[in-house]
């Protein structure tokens, strides 16, 4: 009887037992669960590791959400210039620039004496229907004072952006009105172009710029070339220059367009990532069209995939500077809270083989986020003498002509940059912003007069009998900036494109600016040259023709020693959308 009576505690003194067993590994593992990190297996499991021994035992108090969106940057920053971490609240904003529209108000504005000036209303848009303007200074929003120290870009996006069908009232001053005006702004889908232009450059060849490679610039490159075409276009340039890249199969579309049935696009291939292959399929609308393309050191991604086709495939000729070298595939993954990542998976090549990425050690490589930099300083924007070609990286196009890897597309045709003209009174006004906001101003208070010009040049004729560049010299010096007068004759030719330039961006739009740069831009009257010459079609190269092309790479630009800071060419306002 007493053997049964202790068999009768056998399960509870197991039971017991369990508990006790629990207790101490869960102690031991709140206690010393630093000791146990180098017997984990797995690194992940390593990593969910330390963040649970910081939140569980560090000294002080850890914001963890925090501590992990700071530490995603760094992971990925390890493996790659170009894998990223994007976080919930920029996620939108950067999806909107390539997806083609986003929901706002439909206003392009820019921030001036710490107040949001409406330069232009988008035509059909929300702000239009309500009777917004050109002009008004946003003062108000939802009733709330929106003017000062604290007003950015970024601030004024966010809060004037916002989802399809909702409401914003904004409170305007307006020139002659006497008191605030206001509006009840019902938010909408607003269109974002990535070809800024498209029109005839001359009587017998069309010119298109395109921004990125979105998800609609296929559609709109259509519709370019089908307005062109009805123009009697009989040549085509495709301007790239500072177009960063987009979506891939964008630019894959875009160059079918050019190519004949059965052309090699573009391969991509990673560890996890099969070898992908894209050919034309002959439906192009223009594939015997002379074709000149245009990049330089801006020029990256989707851009050289579109240019490094038409190099390959003998298809045109490419005109310009060597182009960024971005070889690398960035697939999107998205996370539950609204972030994500764009983690490099392949890399791309063209058609003859070669990958244009740049060498690069990880993504924290100070000399790759330099190489912009360096290319300058080595005089490389000047001469094509500068540029280190990788002859390891020598391929060879469908006709045979050399081709190198390793480091962006080289253009066919090398065009320099041109400093004739630079001094450093110019290098000034133009590094402090003094033109933009000169230029800003001259409009903003002339507006009735210059919205009287229906393009850039009826506007630049009135600009000229204005004597504009003799304005700004005098608000220039009223802003700090010594006169000096010698140095202001050297650049008075570039002074007026500056000057003109962002007048007529301002009154007239992106495209009436193009126009107008275009007129005196060295590159693009080079592809002129080119097509008129009936030189877009590449042929295969000889001996004497290897020797020629050498005597060419000598071509410097007129440079003098005053250059560097010398930011580049031409800029306007930062007008931004919302």
């Amino acid at each position: 009887m007493a053997s049964k009576s202790n068999n009768r505690f056998i399960p509870l003194i197991i039971a017991v037992s369990v508990v006790i067993g629990i207790l101490i590994g869960t102690f031991y593992a709140q206690h010393f669960a630093g000791n146990r990190l180098g017997i984990i297996n797995g690194s992940s499991n390593k990593l969910n590791a330390l963040l649970r021994v910081i939140d569980d035992q560090y000294v002080d108090t850890v914001d963890m959400t925090d501590l992990v969106e700071k530490a995603m940057p760094q992971i990925l920053a390890e493996l790659d210039p170009h894998s990223v971490y994007i976080p919930a609240q920029n996620l939108e904003q950067v999806n909107s620039e390539l997806e083609g529209s986003f929901s706002g108000i439909g206003i392009q504005f820019t921030i001036q004496d710490d107040t949001v000036h409406v330069n232009r209303v988008i035509k059909g848009g929300p702000s239009e229907k309500v009777g917004l303007m050109a002009g008004d200074r946003i003062v108000r929003v939802d009733d709330s004072l929106f003017v000062g120290k604290t007003l950015n870009n970024e601030r004024a996006m966010r809060t004037l952006k916002g989802p399809k069908g909702s409401e914003v009232k904004v409170s305007v001053k307006r020139m002659g009105e006497p008191e605030l005006l206001d509006f009840l702004i019902v938010r909408g889908d607003i269109p974002q172009n990535s070809i800024n232009a498209a029109y005839m450059v001359t009587d017998d060849f069309g010119y298109i710029q395109i921004s990125k490679f979105a998800r609609t610039t296929h559609i709109e490159l259509l519709n370019a070339i089908a307005q062109l075409l009805h123009q009697q276009c009989k040549g085509l340039i495709i301007d790239l220059r500072d177009n960063t890249g987009g979506y891939m199969e964008a630019a894959i579309r875009m160059v079918n367009e050019f190519l004949p049935e059965g052309q090699l696009i573009v391969y991509a291939e990673g560890r996890k990532f099969p070898r992908t292959q894209d050919y034309a399929n002959g439906t192009g609308s223009c594939q015997r069209m002379p074709l000149v393309v245009l990049v330089d050191e801006g020029s990256a991604s989707a851009s050289e995939i579109f240019a490094g086709a038409i190099q390959d495939n003998d298809r045109g000729i490419i005109v310009g500077r060597r182009s960024f070298g971005k070889g690398l595939v960035q697939q999107p993954i998205d996370f539950s809270d609204g972030s994500a990542i764009r983690l490099t998976v392949a890399r791309y090549h063209t058609p003859s083989g070669r990958c244009i990425q740049r060498p690069y050690a990880n993504g924290n490589d100070s000399q790759y986020d330099r190489d912009w930099i360096t290319r300058y300083e080595h005089g490389e924007f000047f001469s094509k003498d500068s540029i280190k070609l990788n002859e390891d990286e020598l391929f060879e196009t469908s006709l045979g002509r050399p081709v190198y890897g390793g480091g962006g597309i080289m253009p066919d045709v090398f065009v320099p940059q041109d400093t004739t003209g630079v001094s450093s009174y110019l290098i000034e006004a133009s590094n402090r912003g003094l033109i933009i906001r000169f230029s800003f101003h001259y409009s903003d208070s002339n507006r009735p007069k210059l919205e009287s010009f229906e393009d850039n040049q009826q506007l630049l004729k009135y600009l000229k009998s204005q004597n504009v560049v003799e304005q700004f010299i005098r608000y220039a010096e009223g802003k700090g900036l010594k006169r000096r007068n010698l140095l202001i004759q050297k650049s008075r030719k570039l002074l007026e494109r500056h000057v003109y330039g962002n007048i007529i961006y301002n009154m007239l739009g992106q495209e009436e600016y193009i126009r107008y740069i275009n007129t005196e831009d060295a590159t693009v009257k080079k592809a002129i040259e080119i097509l008129e010459n009936g030189e877009a079609f590449p042929t295969a190269p000889t001996i004497k023709e290897e020797e020629n092309g050498q005597n060419d790479e000598k071509r410097t630009a007129q440079a003098d020693g005053g250059l560097k800071g010398y930011v580049p060419e031409y800029r306007t306002a930062d007008y931004l959308l919302c």
